[in-house]
């Protein structure tokens, strides 16, 4: 008798294994060419072969319990007995957990699209209005939520008032542990009201310079100029360097030739180098020629400057070069480069045998 017994446990377990290998096979095959198509396969078919893949899930495991000999038909029916029992006693607060929570998804959604149009034209205050629309975005989602779950909560019978006062003293008890937490949020209000910096604005923080992209509660996002996001804590954020704060300038030095004519040049640049404007918007005035700003060993060195727009000062002084080289060349204006001569005397200073015989009339 306990022969049988085990030879029928043994081949229940083989059965079981043989499902399970299955199984993660076909795990494995999905892993590999249905996530590698997922591109290129349409919404319909990735739906289909998602849900054939859960009904040969739910398949397998029925199987599994009937090779174990488990009566499925009597526990679905009082699985579905007590579903349907269930429902009837809480269909008051399934309907109403079920409004709270779409009107939950529609006040963020709406939120969000209100907030996302602030800060979209361009006005004076438009970055400030940004970083205030997306902190204001960020309170609205955790108080939202927070009201969303407590209203849920009491439609099913639980009493929020002590969950309340519990979530005050856990709240307490995080605080002491969570001194660094508390700060970066201190931090990011400070920075936020004092203005220190808004989204959009270029700062450097820590060496790492880049556009801000994001301020939260917590934590504040800069992209770099290869596209590297930094994510800084608040609290960590000192010493910035904000390079937003006012109007950027363009500063370009070149020299000429010292036989060239320094004011002739400085006239001819103050004449051609406004056209540039037409091809670089980001100017905001004129560029201007200060002038010689050194003597070097062969060239004489001016210096021009333009102001520009925030941070759109690189590609202004590449198109300066570009143009001041144009401008120095069809004029025949000379731009020096290093050069090394070399003399060489006709005859030699001095030869072998006469250094020997002077060696010699010394010995």
């Amino acid at each position: 008798m306990n022969s049988f017994i085990f030879l029928d446990t043994f081949i229940n377990s083989f059965f079981t294994a043989l499902i399970v290998v299955a199984l993660v096979l076909i795990a494995f095959i999905e892993k590999k060419f249905i996530d590698k198509k997922q591109e290129s396969l349409h919404k319909i078919h990735l739906i289909v072969l998602y849900l054939l893949l859960f009904i040969i899930v739910i398949f397998s495991f029925g199987l599994i319990l009937y090779i174990w000999n488990y009566d499925i038909n009597n526990f679905l029916q009082e699985t579905w007995t007590s579903i349907i029992a269930e429902l009837t006693i809480r269909i008051g607060a399934l309907i109403g957990s079920i409004i709270i929570f779409f009107v939950a998804i529609f006040f963020i959604k709406i939120s969000k699209i209100t907030l996302s149009k602030i800060g979209k034209n361009e006005t004076p205050n438009r970055r400030r209005k940004r970083t205030i629309a997306k902190i204001s975005m960020s309170v609205i989602k955790y108080i939202v939520a927070i009201v969303a779950i407590l209203l849920i909560l009491s439609f099913w019978g639980v009493n929020v008032l002590p969950a309340l006062a519990g979530l005050g003293m856990i709240g307490l008890v995080i605080g002491l542990g969570a001194q660094k937490f508390i700060n970066d949020l201190i931090s990011g209000f400070f920075i936020v009201f004092e203005h220190h910096f808004d989204v959009g604005d270029k700062i450097e923080v820590k060496g790492f310079k880049g556009e801000v992209i994001d301020i939260g509660l917590k934590t504040t996002k800069i992209k770099g100029w290869r596209g590297d996001v930094k994510i800084l804590s608040n609290g960590d954020i000192n010493d910035i360097t904000n390079y937003s704060m006012d109007t950027s300038t363009a500063v370009v030095e070149f020299g000429i030739a010292y036989r060239e004519d320094v004011q002739k040049t400085i006239d001819l640049l103050m004449i051609e180098l406004p056209k540039i404007r037409d091809k670089y918007p980001q100017i905001i005035e004129d560029p201007q020629v200060l002038g010689v700003i050194s003597l070097a060993s062969s060239s004489v060195n001016l210096r021009v400057i333009a102001k520009t727009l925030n941070e759109q000062h690189y590609a202004v002084e590449r198109g300066l070069l570009q143009m001041i080289k144009e401008i120095l060349d069809e004029n025949n204006i000379e731009i020096p480069f290093p050069q090394v001569v070399v003399n060489q005397p006709k005859e030699p200073l001095f030869n072998g045998s006469d250094m020997k015989t002077e060696i010699h009339k010394k010995d």
